[in-house]
């Protein structure tokens, strides 16, 4: 009998131990994912050159690192750049840069990262996709048809350093990422530079006219490649709190059934 009870007090406090993040939300920011990217390779394939006007610095361009956090349930993304200028004297603190971060939170999805001129591999795809450059943020979501539709909820943006900051209403889980950065400007559809092959000095220039917009890609090892494929690999979540946590309580339970049915079978031997 005190072995069952003693087992049943074990396992409501670690069921309530569980539970209690989930219940009040934590406070305490909890890491999810932390990528990092090679510094001085925010060239595209090796070719690209940014305008002569207005005067900006490959580095401002630099994708370095992605930190994923969950704040009170919620994503949070922490872009790290080369460093952060401000030519076009945006409100935000920053502009030039335009910043794109796909994600992947479940099955299907659209396999075009809208506009770059890339694209995921396979049959995979993204649901959710912020895009952020100094003068505005955007929200998109994958409907049904595969469709990117704007959302109202933009993402927060913070400046920290050389970190950019977004604060989103998106919840927290194991998903996958891809993160690029372009370069902005105000007369183009998409508010972004193309690359158009070797043309004028106040143009963004590359090897070969076509390629892809984006100045940078987060990616581990060489991203020169992805500029002829056309193909980006996502970097994807590691740790899924939220099973952790149901993981935990499955395991309480079953201990709980465990040392009852020992109790019950030594009851009855």
């Amino acid at each position: 009998m005190y072995l069952a009870r003693a087992a049943a007090q074990f396992a409501a406090r670690l069921t309530l131990a569980a539970l209690l993040p989930l219940m009040l939300g934590s406070a305490a920011p909890t890491p999810l994912l932390s990528v990092t990217d090679p510094a001085g390779d925010a060239q595209g394939d090796g070719s690209y050159q940014l305008p002569a006007r207005p005067t900006m610095n490959a580095s401002q361009f630099d994708l370095r690192a992605l930190q994923v956090q969950d704040i009170g349930g919620k994503l949070q993304l922490a872009v790290t750049l080369g460093s952060v200028g401000n030519p076009w004297n945006a409100p935000a603190g920053f502009s030039g840069v335009v910043l794109d971060v796909f994600i992947k939170t479940g099955p299907g999805g659209a396999s075009a990262l809208t506009g770059l001129g890339l694209r995921v591999p396979g049959d995979s795809g993204w649901q959710e996709h912020y895009r952020v450059n100094g003068f505005g943020r955007q929200h998109f979501r994958v409907d049904g048809a595969g469709k990117p539709v704007p959302q109202p909820d933009a993402p927060g943006v913070k400046l920290d350093g050389t970190e950019l900051i977004l604060t989103t209403n998106l919840e927290a889980g194991s998903y996958s990422y891809w993160v690029t950065s372009s370069l902005y400007t105000p007369l183009g559809k998409d508010g972004f530079w193309r690359p158009g092959g070797d043309s004028g000095t106040n143009d963004l220039r590359s090897a070969r006219a076509g390629s892809p917009a984006p100045l940078d890609v987060l990616l581990a090892g060489d991203q020169r490649p992805i500029y002829t494929s056309g193909v980006l690999p996502g970097v994807g979540q590691v740790i899924d709190v939220r099973a952790l946590t149901l993981l935990g309580i499955a395991a309480a339970g079953l201990i709980v059934a465990i040392i009852a049915g020992i109790v019950a079978w030594r009851r009855h031997s």
